[in-house]
């Protein structure tokens, strides 16, 4: 039984140890620009293993040195009260849990379907419903910055309390700012100046309003939409985010 406690003990000391290593990365980050981040880290790996070749274009430039467009576009997209909210948006976050299961309703209700009229024909394989997040950006960032791409509740309660923290310690202008010099738009292309010079060949200051919305469309699916620069639904949906930029807050 002792050694049964002595593990439990070791366990909780470690957990508390990466919790306080994570605190004080978040507090350097306050004075220092992250070089990396633990998704860029993998992803660099898994392409060097996947494609046996090393592909990483990020260029950091300071907040000033972001176009307006790009950073009213992403809140437009991403999370329109990232001003006012505190890490984590309840509402929206509420709004995705109910979306997820009526997705999840529909996936039951088709698999039944199918199931009735194998007597005479064979059943499609139901498709998986689409999950749709809440995250905010500061959630984004917390979970880019610290933490692996696993889907459980643990995680998830992990990033819940790595937001709040950064919160506290960051301000709205640096979190965004270090969002858009780290988040991902392409395979092995990062940051805010990497994605305007790979698809416009110009820097992240010169984006207009409409390009700075076609990069923000991309962001939940930037490899997917990488290989369709003609989407008529990055088209239409940028168009959206255009009309929306203007009611954009800035931090």
């Amino acid at each position: 039984m002792k050694a049964v406690w002595r593990i439990l003990g070791l366990l909780l000391a470690g957990a508390i140890a990466l919790q306080l290593f994570f605190i004080g990365r978040m507090a350097l980050m306050t004075v220092v620009d992250p070089q990396s981040t633990t998704f860029q880290r993998s992803e660099a790996w898994r392409i060097a293993t996947t494609r046996g070749s090393f592909r990483w274009r990020q260029e950091w430039v300071p907040y000033q040195r972001i176009s307006d467009h790009l950073k009213r576009a992403v809140i437009a997209s991403e999370d329109g009260s990232f001003t006012s909210h505190e890490g984590v948006d309840w509402e929206a976050l509420e709004k995705a849990w109910e979306r997820n299961a009526q997705a999840e309703a529909r996936a039951a209700r088709q698999q039944a379907r199918g199931a009735a009229r194998q007597h005479f024909a064979p059943a499609a394989p139901a498709r998986p419903p689409k999950v749709v997040g809440g995250s905010t950006i500061s959630q984004q960032l917390a979970k880019n910055l610290l933490l692996s791409g696993e889907r459980t509740l643990l995680r998830k309660g992990e990033e819940f309390l790595l937001t709040l923290a950064l919160e506290q310690m960051l301000s709205k202008e640096r979190i965004l700012e270090i969002y858009l010099n780290s988040v991902e738009w392409g395979e092995g292309v990062f940051g805010a100046e990497a994605a305007s010079r790979h698809y416009y060949r110009k820097s992240a200051a010169q984006l207009t309003a409409y390009e700075a919305a076609r990069l923000a469309v991309m962001l939940p699916r930037p490899k997917y939409f990488e290989k369709l620069p003609n989407s008529g639904y990055l088209a239409s949906r940028a168009s959206t985010i255009v009309a929306r930029m203007r009611a954009a807050e800035l931090p």
